[in-house]
């Protein structure tokens, strides 16, 4: 069956009549917490847009610093923002749920905490719904904001380089920036309850129901990566839980555990006949930078001649993600099996089985 499309002549709601100068029919959309270090700056990338959105969401999912209070500070001088308080704490994708329920106009723009936005952002992705009027979704561009020798290597290790869209190279699809009319986010079901692989989700929810897409790669947020190997070891053990208790690990996790094959048979030989098949496991982790190393070499000219060091960063940047990943995998899965076992036998107490 061939998805509705809305008309396009739709007459504007009463708020799109009374826009001021300068201003799109647009809700901006961002769950928040404990980001009282980057709001500040998001909010004045907002502020900065050529065109600007007519309501700005935040919705905190519980922060535990001034996250709320430096929003709520905002909205007392801006009326154009609001801020939602989740009842108790909320994942992303619950989050921007209740922010897509509070919005005031059809249109909703969506981006994250920590991101930057370029000044062009909102008026292109507008631009691009202008040019594509059927499209209920578009999807902008992400970059990273690469501040030390580490996120230059990080960003090697495990982010996604740009990929070819009709309207130009981009990277995503992706929720951190990307405009969505409510028709799609309703006919889709909105985000899972999850705090990573919501996104993720969403995005293929879209392209199964066959909604229209287009694209707008100058509509561009900036994105900061972690910036050393713990806090991207934790990132990456939390995302990779979430991920698979959204049902997600055909993915990411089954392609990633094929390619450790070899570094498990070299390990086994290893210990049971010669230190020699450690070339094994070292040569498939050596392969596996190289292709990463060529992979961004055309977007990052330094890779051209990338020396030793960083080489051997982008290397362990990649074992220690890889290492985060399998273990928030094996987490979810006992923790599955936890759930399973309670719902089968009932709590130790002796009541019912729980859900």
């Amino acid at each position: 069956m061939a998805h509705p499309r809305f008309d396009v002549h739709i007459p504007p709601t009463a708020e799109e009549q009374g826009l001021e100068a300068g201003e799109l029919p647009v809700t901006l959309v961002i769950p928040v917490r404990d980001e009282q270090e980057t709001v500040g700056r998001l909010i004045d990338s907002i502020d900065a847009q050529t065109k600007r959105p007519a309501e700005v969401v935040f919705v905190d999912g519980g922060s535990t610093d001034r996250t709320a209070e430096l929003v709520q500070g905002k909205s007392h001088q801006d009326p154009r923002y609001r801020l939602v308080q989740a009842d108790g704490p909320a994942t992303p994708g619950r989050g921007r749920n209740l922010g897509v329920a509070a919005a005031r106009h059809r249109w909703v723009a969506m981006t994250d905490a920590g991101i930057t936005l370029e000044p062009t952002w909102l008026e292109a992705l507008w631009q691009a719904h202008i040019d594509h009027p059927s499209a209920e979704v578009v999807y902008g561009n992400y970059e990273f904001d690469l501040r030390s020798f580490f996120e230059e290597c990080a960003a090697v290790a495990y982010c996604d380089t740009k990929r070819s869209t009709p309207a130009g190279p981009a990277r995503g699809p992706s929720v951190v920036s990307c405009l969505v009319h409510r028709r799609a986010f309703d006919e889709v079901g909105g985000f899972p309850d999850l705090r990573a692989a919501e996104d993720d989700m969403f995005v293929r929810s879209v392209m199964a129901a066959g909604i229209d897409v287009t694209y707008a790669p100058d509509a561009t947020v900036w994105w900061r990566l972690r910036p050393d190997l713990r806090s991207t070891f934790q990132r990456f053990r939390t995302y990779s839980h979430h991920n698979v208790l959204g049902g997600q690990q055909h993915f990411w996790h089954r392609r990633l555990a094929r390619s450790y094959v070899p570094v498990a048979i070299g390990l086994v030989l290893t210990t049971v006949n010669s230190r020699r098949w450690l070339v094994l496991p070292l040569a498939t982790i050596g392969a596996r930078t190289a292709v990463r190393v060529a992979r961004h070499r055309r977007e990052m000219p330094v890779l051209r001649r990338p020396g030793p060091v960083r080489v051997a960063l982008i290397a362990a940047v990649l074992v220690v993600s890889d290492v985060a990943t399998a273990l928030g995998w094996w987490e979810a899965r006992r923790s599955r099996v936890e759930v399973m076992g309670r719902t089968a036998t009932g709590d130790a107490r002796g009541g019912p089985p729980t859900a």
